[in-house]
This record gives structure tokens, sequence and C-alpha cells, in this order.
């Protein structure tokens, strides 16, 4: 299609509408989250800067020295929160990290930039305080999905992690300037959104993991495509398609140990091979 309408890119990136399911992942997540929450060790809504939105929940490793996972969660910059998601906590201490999960400002009432430099004032904050939490702060993953695996991969692109891991993340902005059910909330314009996407900017060093799920729209797995052509695999060391997961569930397998994306996560955190 040569000049996609509208209509085409709302139906492209609007995963709601586009997962009827999508009450019963939601769902899923509210239910395993509640149930992290019940394991004892939390400490939770940590201030990583002065305003209410800048806290992390960290959960600690059960030995000093572990590598740290940085969790960003999704939701398009404008929608929930680092407790939605926090059932992918567990299983990465179990196999022997820390783990936190860090919040962030909303859009419409902050830009997508703002949110960005948000988050490396909290990967900083982690730097500073890993060790109270048993964790290694020369080693340090962000991971993400979504919006969140965006916002890892731009912490990757500038430097302030070595390695990430994004799971269905967006690596090139401009399309969502042209979605009406997203682009005011977000209020990008061609600038920005070309200085907030990944695939425009320098290669940088690190490495990059990318997941997405086989029934993801077309746009979501052209994404994953380009920011592997983008960078090359000197940097985008494996690029996962898990078959038969939409842009929601496909977020379940990070919290399964035997799932293709654990691994790839253990693996980036140097947990094995």
């Amino acid at each position: 299609m040569t000049h996609p309408t509208p209509a085409w890119f709302d139906a492209q990136y609007n995963n709601r509408a586009r997962i009827p399911e999508h009450p019963a992942i939601l769902k899923h997540w509210a239910d395993a989250s509640l149930a992290a929450y019940a394991r004892p060790g939390w400490a939770c809504d940590l201030a990583y800067g002065a305003n209410a939105s800048e806290r992390v929940d960290v959960l600690p490793a059960t030995r000093s020295g572990s590598p740290v996972l940085v969790y960003i969660h999704g939701g398009y910059w404008r929608a929930l929160d680092k407790r939605d998601q926090s059932f992918v906590a567990p299983p990465f201490v179990d196999a022997g990290a820390m783990v936190v999960l860090a919040n962030y400002a909303l859009c419409p009432a902050v830009g997508i930039d703002h949110i960005v430099a948000q988050l490396a004032s909290a990967l900083a904050w982690v730097e500073r305080h890993a060790a109270e939490y048993g964790g290694d702060p020369a080693r340090i993953v962000a991971a993400g999905h979504s919006a969140g695996g965006h916002l890892a991969t731009m912490l990757l692109a500038q430097g302030i992690v070595k390695s990430a891991l994004s799971i269905s993340g967006l690596y090139e902005l401009e399309p969502l300037r042209h979605a009406p059910f997203l682009a005011d909330d977000i209020g990008l314009s061609e600038a920005s959104a070309r200085a907030l996407s990944p695939a425009t900017m320098p290669r940088p060093r690190g490495t990059l993991v990318t997941v997405v799920g086989g029934d993801e729209s077309e746009e979501f797995l052209r994404q994953a495509d380009l920011i592997a052509q983008a960078w090359g695999p000197e940097v985008v060391i494996a690029a996962e398609r898990i078959p038969q997961r939409n842009h929601m569930d496909v977020l379940n397998g990070l919290a399964q140990p035997d799932s293709p994306t654990h691994l790839r996560g253990l693996q980036l955190l140097g947990l094995r091979p």
C-alpha cells in the first residue's frame, strides 16, 4: 500500500482492538502480579526522583553480586503501571538475579522524551543502590514490553545499559503519528518521532535481543526486522519470533522458565551460556 490510511495505522497498532481476548490476558497479568507481590522481601515505591511517578519496586537477589534486571512496563507510554506486570520478577530472582520494576510519568501529561529522561534517572538510581539489594551495578540489563521495549532499547542506544531485551518493541515512531487512536496522546512531531526512534540512531556498543509474537501485526513484525537491519548482528544478537503469540500474550513467556524469551533474558544476565 503506497499511502496507508489512518484506519490502516489504527488496525496495525491498536492491539487491544486486534486481540478480542485481551480482557482475559489483562486479568491473567493482574492475578499473576498480585501473587508475585505476596512473595516476601519486596521493597516498594522507592524514589529515584522527586515526582510521584518516579518510583521503583525492587525484589532483592538471594545473594550478593547478582546481575540486575530492570523491567519497564508497556502501555503506549500512556497507560499501565509497574505493578501491572510484576509477575515477570520472581522467576528471574529464582534464577539468580535482582529485579527492579520502574515507573514513569504518562502521556499526555509529559512527552516521550521526558519519559526517556526519567528512565535514565531510574538507571542511575539502580547503579547507586543495587548493592543494597544484592545486585551488581556493573551487570544491569534493561527489559521491557511494547513501549517498555522501546524505552529499554533507547537506554541501550544512549549507552546507559550494555544489554537490553525488547519484547514487541517499537523502533520507528513515525507510523504512530498517523494512528488516530494514539497520536493526540503521544504528541509526536516529525522531528521528535525521528529523534526518539532507535532505528535512526547510531549503532550502539552493546547487545540487543528482540522478541515478537508470530501473530502480531505486519507492522510489529516489520519493526523487529527494521532494528535488526539498522543495527546489524553485532548488536542484535538474536531476534526471536514466537509462534502463535500475539502482542499481549507474548509477554507471558518472560515469566516462563523454559520459554525462549526467559532463556534469552538469562543469557543477557550472564546466568546461562
